[in-house]
């Protein structure tokens, strides 16, 4: 029998796949980059750096932490050389897809001869968004193994395609790239569509996860931040964030709020949250970056869904 290397989207699923009656080393690919600046070459000096700096900045990941968890997993992974087959659990969603691409790009540079299999359920192509695989049982999660998805040279090529195009400063690129996406890794539309949601709107200068939060606490009776956080985390999206992620924009939304227990917006936040009042001025930040781009250099026009360079 082949050897075989499971990689997974993180360790909660790690946890779950161990108790599986399923072979082969596991890997837990510890990153979230479809937050902050990326570079093209996944593992590089360069790219490990700027990595740092953004989880150290955004999230007070410290040098120790960083070491200890991403980067020794990720040197354990270079280590990994003998297995035939690799098989790459991730979600549908935005968070877990731009690291699966991420992961694409690597394994074609330093184990193209590894059959690649994908599991079944990040390729449906509804659009609709689906339960993480940490919520299914083993049955479930059995079956989708023994009908996992083998890719081809083609799938291979466009899902780095998409990593290169995300890393570079040319979202219009990425957007009509995806429009051609005759591969089996379907899922990328919806996911590519999401990323263009995440620039600041035409309309106020907020972008489609930070307007959402507005209207929640505009419109629902929340009581506190934790449970402003909870509303978002039960109306996921194709975004596929954690707590952490909406506790950051929550804190970056703080002008806007008169008190968040219970949360009530101040004035100006209900112009904005009604889209009365564009917000971008105040908001903007040179630093933030998706991918390779900076997140303030365009903006996204609701009414043809396109971005506009600025």
């Amino acid at each position: 029998m082949a050897k075989t290397l499971h990689i997974t989207n993180g360790d909660g699923f790690t946890e779950v796949l161990k108790t599986l009656d399923i072979s082969g080393d596991i890997i837990t690919w510890r990153e979230m980059l479809c937050e902050g600046k990326t570079t093209h070459e996944v593992g590089s000096e360069t790219f490990w750096r700027q990595r740092y700096e953004f989880l150290n900045r955004a999230y007070k990941v410290t040098k120790d932490t960083f070491i200890n968890r991403t980067l020794k997993e990720y040197r354990n992974l270079c280590n990994q050389k003998s297995q035939e087959d690799i098989v790459l659990w991730f979600n549908k969603d935005l968070f877990c897809q731009i690291n699966m691409v991420a992961v694409l790009s690597w394994i074609k540079k330093n184990r193209s001869n590894a059959n690649i299999f994908l599991i079944g359920s990040a390729v449906e192509k509804d659009a609709a968004p689906t339960p993480p695989l940490s919520s299914l049982d083993k049955a479930a999660l059995e079956e989708l193994y023994q009908n996992k998805l083998l890719l081809n040279k083609d799938d291979i090529e466009f899902g780095d395609y998409i990593w290169q195009l995300y890393c570079e400063n040319s979202p219009i690129r990425l957007q009509s790239a995806i429009k051609q996406n005759n591969s089996q890794l379907q899922y990328l539309s919806n996911v590519i569509q999401t990323h263009l949601h995440r620039f600041p709107s035409l309309k106020n200068g907020l972008n489609e996860l930070e307007n959402k939060m507005l209207i929640k606490a505009l419109h629902q009776k929340i009581n506190t931040k934790d449970a402003l956080v909870d509303a978002m985390l039960q109306d996921p999206g194709h975004y596929g964030y954690g707590d952490i992620q909406y506790y950051k924009i929550a804190t970056k939304l703080r002008p806007l709020f008169r008190s968040f227990n219970p949360a009530k917006l101040t004035k100006t936040g209900i112009a904005v949250a009604e889209k009365l009042e564009n917000y971008y001025p105040n908001i903007r930040n040179e630093n933030e970056y998706l991918g390779g781009t900076p997140k303030y250099a365009y903006l996204f026009v609701e009414d043809s869904a396109q971005l506009l360079k600025l």
